[in-house]
């Protein structure tokens, strides 16, 4: 066995809400990138750091793949896919319980839109020439022959070279998936410390968690239109932060939304960032969050930047 280090990026690439968050972070082992309710969670690539033996594993974390139709859709798939280009190595994810909806014919149109960005993911990666590691998620609570049927489905597709049944929920063949990116990884010395999970900036970092419990709490009444920016972050002499942030959104109604009855839904959504913040940061935060209506903040120039998107995708 070489004693040898290795070190490389790995992209997971998959439909909105395929699960792709949550299984960069069971491969880290914490918290990398935000998990809720919502499709389209993931704005910009993230970079979780996995360590398996001599193997430095840098999980790319793209937005999901899907029809774009703004312009900050444009710039999320070509970041997508420009993850995926420059990968070592590169995971597809799939909702087996999508397809199996679709199939079956009792799909929501959130399946039907998961297994139509699926095949588009397919296509892609055919045009590319790229093969990807296919894993099969969501398996939970299905049985094994349809699990199979599904899997040979898409191997066939010829966009594969191999294939895992797993749950990134629960961790089910989580750590097969795991041992065989690492193996793809070239050698190389590591590009990070062996103790860091994460190569985010604080301040992104602190925008994304709010993001996250906003769409918690208002997953069923706020659209896709907002946006969260840290405006101030600066470290006070007895060792905390202040933080400032403000929450965009589109439209007076949806500032309401995110303020609540007597501005508990913002009460609510700043303590529990902060409960969060601490344990992720090791050091005491005082939050302050904002609300305010713009009408255009998806069309400017600095919130692309901001998120690490490229304005002319």
């Amino acid at each position: 066995m070489s004693d040898a280090t290795k070190a490389g990026f790995a992209a997971v690439i998959g439909a909105p809400n395929a699960g792709k968050s949550t299984l960069v972070n069971r491969l880290v082992g914490s918290k990398v990138s935000i998990v809720t309710q919502k499709v389209q969670t993931t704005r910009f690539p993230v970079r979780g750091v996995a360590m398996e033996g001599q193997s430095q594993i840098i999980l790319v974390d793209t937005p999901g793949v899907f029809s774009p139709r703004r312009r900050l859709d444009r710039a999320m798939v070509r970041a997508a896919w420009t993850g995926a280009e420059e990968a070592d190595a590169v995971v597809h994810l799939v909702d087996v319980r999508a397809e199996l909806a679709v199939q079956d014919g009792h799909a929501t149109g959130a399946d039907r839109l998961g297994v139509e960005d699926s095949r588009t993911v397919i296509e892609g990666l055919k045009k590319a020439g790229l093969h990807a590691i296919l894993a099969v998620n969501k398996i939970d609570g299905v049985k094994r022959e349809r699990l199979l049927e599904v899997t040979k489905t898409l191997y066939d597709s010829g966009a594969y070279n191999e294939a895992f049944l797993i749950s990134a929920a629960k961790g089910d063949g989580v750590d097969h998936l795991k041992t065989r990116v690492a193996a793809l990884m070239p050698e190389g010395p590591w590009l990070y410390p062996e103790d860091q999970t994460a190569d985010v900036p604080a301040r992104l970092l602190a925008s994304e968690i709010t993001r996250e419990k906003l769409y918690l709490r208002v997953h069923d009444e706020l659209p896709y239109a907002a946006h969260v920016e840290t405006t101030a972050f600066t470290m006070r002499k007895d060792g905390s932060a202040r933080i400032e942030q403000t929450i965009f959104v589109e439209r007076d109604s949806q500032k309401g939304i995110v303020v609540g009855a007597g501005g508990q839904t913002l009460k609510w959504i700043g303590q529990a960032s902060r409960e969060e913040l601490n344990e992720i940061l090791g050091y005491t935060v005082h939050l302050f969050l904002h609300v305010q209506v713009h009408e255009t903040w998806a069309e400017e120039r600095g919130a692309f930047e901001g998120l690490g998107l490229d304005f002319d995708a």
